[in-house]
C-alpha cells in the first residue's frame, strides 16, 4: 500500500528537518492557542519556508473564523487546511470557496455511530482524519495521546482517502495499519518527550516503522 505519513505539531527547525529527512509526506503546524503546539505566525512563516516543497504543509485549526484563517494562509501558505473542530458541512463549503485550499476534516470517533457522518464530510473534504474523541472535560479536541478502538474502522469505505490519528507510536503503528488499512497516519504526541516537545529520534523511528508496516502489507511474509 502507498502510505501517507504526517508528523503534526512541529515547532522547531530541528524537528521539522528530522521529519523531512525521514521522508514524511506531510508536516503539520498547529494554529490553536490552547494547544502546547500552537505557533505564532512569524514562527510558522519561517518554518514553512524551510519546507521548500519537500512535503505538503498542513495547517491545523479549530473552529477558526475567516480572519484567523486568512492569517494562517498568509503565514504558512499551506497545501492543506486541517479542520479539527466541530465545523459543519456549510462551513467547509464556505472555507473552500474563500481560500481555495484542499481540506482535511477531522472526525472524532468513540463508537460506530460516529462514522455515520463520513459520507457527508467526504462530499466536501479532500481527505478525512479519524481521531479519538476527546474526553468530555477536555479543553482541546482530539485523542490527546489516546487511541480509540481501531476495529471500528475495519472494512470502512470512504469516498476520499482517510488518515488515522490518536495514540499512535512506534510500537503500535503496525497493528493500527493492519486493522484499519488506512491510507495515511498522523502522529504528534507519539513522537514527543513532553506535550509540544518533539524528539528527533522518535520522529525518525516512527516514519521507519510506518514504512516497514506498509511494506509488510504489500509483501506479506510467506
Amino acid at each position: 500500500m502507498s502510505l501517507t505519513v504526517k508528523i503534526c505539531g512541529l515547532s522547531t527547525p530541528e524537528t521539522l528537518d528530522a521529519a523531512l529527512d525521514a521522508g514524511a509526506d506531510m508536516v503539520g503546524f498547529v494554529f490553536f492557542p490552547p494547544s502546547p503546539r500552537h505557533l505564532q505566525f512569524e514562527r510558522a512563516r519561517s518554518l514553512g519556508e524551510r519546507v521548500r516543497g519537500r512535503a505538503q504543509k498542513v495547517a491545523l485549526t479549530v473552529d477558526a473564523d475567516d480572519a484567523f484563517l486568512q492569517s494562517v494562509v498568509e503565514a504558512l501558505r499551506p497545501d492543506i487546511l486541517q479542520l479539527h473542530g466541530s465545523e459543519p458541512v456549510p462551513r467547509l463549503q464556505a472555507i473552500r470557496r474563500r481560500f481555495g485550499v484542499p481540506l482535511m476534516k477531522a472526525v472524532p470517533v468513540s463508537v460506530r455511530d460516529d462514522l455515520e457522518r463520513i459520507d457527508t464530510y467526504a462530499a466536501v473534504a479532500d481527505r478525512l482524519l479519524f481521531d479519538a474523541r476527546a474526553p468530555r472535560e477536555a479543553t482541546r479536541p482530539g485523542g490527546l495521546g489516546n487511541p480509540f478502538d481501531w476495529r471500528l474502522l475495519e472494512n470502512v469505505r470512504t469516498a476520499v482517502p482517510f488518515m488515522l490519528s490518536g495514540g499512535l507510536d512506534v510500537g503500535n503503528v503496525g497493528e493500527a495499519l493492519r486493522i484499519t488499512r488506512a491510507s495515511g497516519i498522523d502522529v504528534s504526541s507519539g513522537v514527543e518527550d513532553a506535550p509540544g516537545v518533539k524528539h528527533v529520534e522518535k520522529i525518525i523511528a516512527f516514519v521507519r516503522a510506518a514504512r516497514a508496516a506498509a511494506a509488510q502489507q504489500v509483501h506479506p511474509a510467506a
